[in-house]
């Protein structure tokens, strides 16, 4: 079954569930034409379809291998890269001084689902591409700018995030490469970095490491953590590339999904270390680090919902033309297509209105990203810059779990054959599995939203957006139509528990820090139920009052998402505020 990107459903969710089309209104896109946004999504959706969604069961079934230090990419990937760049997609975002588009964020978080929903083992290169580029934009020297950056925003070469090794993996600030001054303003950096996305690979000519390092003399943890620029190629003054650096791939991993894409083992310092080059000021590498960071947490949470989609669409065609049983009250000869039968018929509308909040969320951060640089006012970027801080982790994290369900319920609607890799569906499962895991665990997420976001200037960012959503649920409760069935009520319990929930975590961060960690992952689920489930219900009321095609569904799919996901927020609440103690005295059932 091939991909069709759904791009009505992604339109009605960028323009009215994620606020584009009234921050476009409001003047903070400048003159940007937002007319040109449905045909730029439309043309990523033909060449997902046409061209990366066939390599995607290829990538997963040749892989990559890896022979003296080169790897190579399944057969198909450097032609479809070569065509990418050729299209110009990898420069839809990139600044226009470099040879980007200069579109905002959103439109690319649109194409990074497409990207992803079609094959997302591709779609994680220039993923990180997108976040070295925001690195090196934000924090590079014009030196290096003027020779790196017009080549990573046309993508002609790729970038990479390095910085898990052995001993520090979360815990960022115990890495052990080291870093030398070499006296001619240039680095020496020595060490070994393990599960580098695309570290090597054949699609472009050189790649450009982002790698973090330790000076001799720097502070301990991560306040002596210094971000550095080293190629795979070192680049000559009149821009050709000369000698190889010396960093590589010393190995190769095998993994449970994402097989097409090389995660590697990068060796630095075989031949007296590698040239690298300081990105901002010394000592300072995690705040240039997390400008990669939020980019790549919010593409993550995007690659989440483009598996989503993708598993759904599967699924879906699955239950139309699989036949077993008879529908109650069936009368004639044969057997029914299994869509018929309400479990079936729940898990499909599980899957959908779940992708569907995932997606509005997703996009919701870009747009307040994009404000947070783009508006003129600097109060308004400011808050949207508080806006997309406390979105991102439940962007991040919400969209993958969402992604892990989906894929799940996927192979659950496919039966015996969703356990038969020739039927696609458990790809999704497995490439779905590590989404929850790299650009910061979904754990690590949900504290930082408890610890950093919700705690942020007393709260104020998420009493703002309650605020707007107590707004959206009135709109529900006042609109008199029957299709929305118990949507406003269902709604309303939510926002309460979630209000009731951000009160009590903050009061705990306080007196018992350990008690408001321990509803930290359940918070972020109630956070994203409830988010999710006023963005679908605001979407629905936009289709009805815009004219859409069908608005109905919408309502339908709001409905749905409220009665049977969003109801789970008093749980959740309670789960966050009355369990604490069954966690932090697990000791007694874990010791041993």
């Amino acid at each position: 079954m091939t991909y069709r990107a759904p791009i009505n459903d992604i339109l009605l969710s960028l323009n009215h569930g994620a606020g584009l089309a009234a921050a476009v209104a409001a003047g903070h896109y400048g003159d940007f034409d937002a007319d040109i946004t449905a045909a730029v999504l439309e043309e990523a959706g033909k060449f997902a379809s046409d061209v990366l969604a066939p390599l995607n069961k290829v990538g997963d079934e040749h892989g990559i291998k890896l022979d003296n230090g080169k790897v190579t990419t399944a057969p198909g990937w450097p032609d479809a890269y070569q065509r990418w760049t050729a299209a110009g997609w990898n420069a839809v975002s990139g600044p226009e001084a470099f040879g980007g588009q200069g579109l905002p964020l959103a439109i690319n978080a649109a194409c990074t689902e497409i990207w992803s929903a079609s094959n997302v083992a591709f779609g994680l290169c220039p993923l990180l591409t997108l976040s070295a580029i925001e690195a090196l934009d934000a924090h590079g020297s014009a030196e290096l700018k003027k020779v790196y950056l017009e080549k990573l925003v046309t993508g002609e070469w790729t970038g990479t995030m390095q910085l898990t090794e052995p001993n520090a993996g979360s815990d960022v600030g115990a890495l052990r490469t080291r870093a030398e001054r070499a006296g001619d303003g240039t680095y020496r950096i020595k060490g070994t970095k393990i599960f580098i996305t695309y570290g090597e690979h054949d699609m472009t000519d050189n790649i450009v490491h982002f790698v973090l390092a330790r000076l001799p003399d720097a502070p301990a943890g991560t306040k002596g953590i210094s971000l550095f620029l080293v190629p795979k190629f070192m680049v000559n003054a009149d821009g050709s590339l000369g000698e190889r650096n010396d960093i590589h791939a010393s190995g190769v991993e095998h993994k449970l999904g994402m097989h097409a894409s090389p995660t590697c083992t990068m060796t630095m310092g075989d031949k007296g270390g590698a040239i690298g080059f300081l990105i901002g000021e010394e000592n300072a590498g995690m705040r240039c680090m997390f400008t990669m960071m939020n980019q790549a947490r919010l593409g993550v949470g995007l690659e989440g919902v483009g598996i989503a989609d993708r598993a759904y669409q599967q699924a879906l065609a699955y239950a139309q033309e699989r036949r077993q049983g008879k529908a109650i009250g069936h009368k004639g000869d044969g057997m029914d297509p299994i869509i018929v039968h309400p479990d079936v018929k729940r898990m499909l509308m599980q899957m959908r209105s779940m992708t569907a909040a995932a997606r509005t969320i997703c996009y919701a951060t870009a747009v307040a990203l994009d404000v947070s640089v783009r508006a003129n006012d600097a109060k308004v970027r400011a808050d949207a810059a508080a806006r997309g801080a406390l979105l991102t982790p439940i962007a991040k994290a919400f969209s993958t779990d969402i992604g892990n369900e989906v894929a799940y319920l996927g192979v659950q609607v496919h039966g015996g054959m969703g356990f038969i890799e020739e039927t696609g569906a458990a790809q999704h499962y497995r490439d779905a599995r590590i989404t929850s895991i790299y650009e910061g665990t979904n754990g690590i997420q949900s504290i930082d939203l408890v610890t950093r976001k919700l705690g942020a200037n007393g709260g104020a960012s998420v009493w703002a957006l309650l605020d707007e959503l107590a707004a959206t649920i009135k709109q529900v409760e006042t609109s008199n139509d029957p299709a929305f069935g118990t949507t406003g009520a269902k709604l309303r319990d939510a926002h309460a528990a979630l209000e009731r929930a951000s009160k009590w975590l903050l009061e705990r961060l306080a007196s018992a820090p350990n008690e408001a960690l321990a509803g930290a992952t359940p918070y972020l689920r109630l956070f994203g139920a409830t988010l999710g489930g006023c963005m679908l219900a605001g979407e629905a009321l936009a289709a009805k009052a815009n004219g859409e095609a069908e608005p109905q569904r919408y309502v339908a799919l709001a409905r749905f998402f409220a009665e049977n996901t969003s109801v789970q927020a008093p749980s959740l609440e309670k789960t966050v505020t009355e369990s604490a103690e069954a966690v932090t005295g697990a000791d007694a059932v874990l010791a041993g």
